[in-house]
């Protein structure tokens, strides 16, 4: 029968079948998705079909994995040059930030948005705690806010504990798979309980030592949205580091929107919009048609992508 992967953790995975029942199901043998070397052959968000194992336990195996219209990964903890992948058969992905408390650096949330381009994953900007910024916070969300939103993304400013701009963003969910993603502490769990008041996820404070939130989610889960909202979201364990797999020098500008539509002006080919003549980027910097703030992130994360990945 069929089902679709709700939780991954580890060997075991909870699947809900069409018929709206929840099973266990592990994995029988070796599963090879073709080109993907993943520490986890199998993700929250997969379609899988399962054959019953045992059916007064709902127990099943998993005896095929539909094809992936997308996926986000992150850098396996146990081995850098593989990936382990957050969740397939997204419709969207939602980010949310903090100005302060902790501050999310810009670099982040651009680290974010390219592995989102890479997998064809829409993003919004969520960004929380508006009820502690003072007037520097504000002008720099204003900065974020022109700056986004011209290059086309969505970016909201709310309140989750005061319960303001939360209407505006739960109609964005309405009818889709959602990624959500953040740092540990800037309100994941209190925007998730908001969305879904029965769950009570735990929520835990910022440690005072290292103004980082802890880790209050462990694998990723997703959720069906309650009161007709036909949606689901899809929690992700708190990213400190998003590892961009896959992507070569060359190619990163294409996931960069503000660049990609200019780059069949560049003189060369492989321009890397660093020292190259003829560079349709950098002329479009210098007449502020690209925000130095995202060229910056643009050479910091082409410095971190190490070439002899593609070995």
């Amino acid at each position: 029968m069929k089902a679709l992967v709700y939780r991954s953790t580890g060997s075991w995975y909870t699947v809900k079948t069409e018929s709206g029942e929840f099973w266990n199901a592990r994995i029988k043998g070796i599963f090879k998705l073709d080109g993907i070397t993943s520490t986890n052959p199998l993700a929250v968000g997969d379609e899988v079909e399962i054959e019953v194992e045992n059916e007064q336990e709902l127990l099943g195996i998993v005896t095929h994995i539909g094809e992936r219209k997308n996926y986000i990964n992150r850098q396996s903890p146990s081995n850098k040059l593989q990936h382990h992948i957050i969740a397939a058969n997204i419709d969207q992905s939602l980010l949310i930030a903090t100005l302060k408390e902790p501050r999310t650096s810009q670099g982040f949330i651009d680290r974010f948005l390219v592995a989102c381009e890479s997998f064809h994953v829409p993003a919004i900007l969520i960004i929380n705690k508006a009820d502690i910024y003072r007037k520097k916070e504000m002008e720099k969300y204003a900065q974020w806010k022109e700056m986004y939103s011209t290059i086309g993304y969505q970016i909201h400013l709310l309140s989750i504990l005061e319960g303001t701009g939360i209407e505006e963003v739960k109609s964005t969910l309405e009818g889709k798979i959602t990624l959500i993603g953040g740092h540990s502490g800037v309100g994941k769990s209190t925007f998730i309980n908001v969305l879904i008041p029965d769950l009570q996820l735990k929520t835990q404070e910022i440690s005072g030592w290292s103004g980082k939130g802890m880790h209050t989610t462990t694998f990723a889960e997703m959720m069906d949205l309650p009161g007709g909202m036909h949606g689901r979201i899809i929690d992700t364990p708190g990213i400190r580091e998003f590892g961009l797999f896959d992507i070569a020098k060359q190619e990163l500008s294409h996931y960069f929107p503000e660049m990609r539509s200019r780059l069949q002006d560049c003189q060369f080919n492989n321009c890397l919009h660093v020292n190259e003549p003829g560079c349709a980027i950098k002329k479009a910097l210098q007449e502020g048609q690209i925000y130095a703030d995202r060229y910056t992130s643009y050479c910091n994360i082409l410095d971190s992508i190490d070439e002899k990945t593609y070995y």
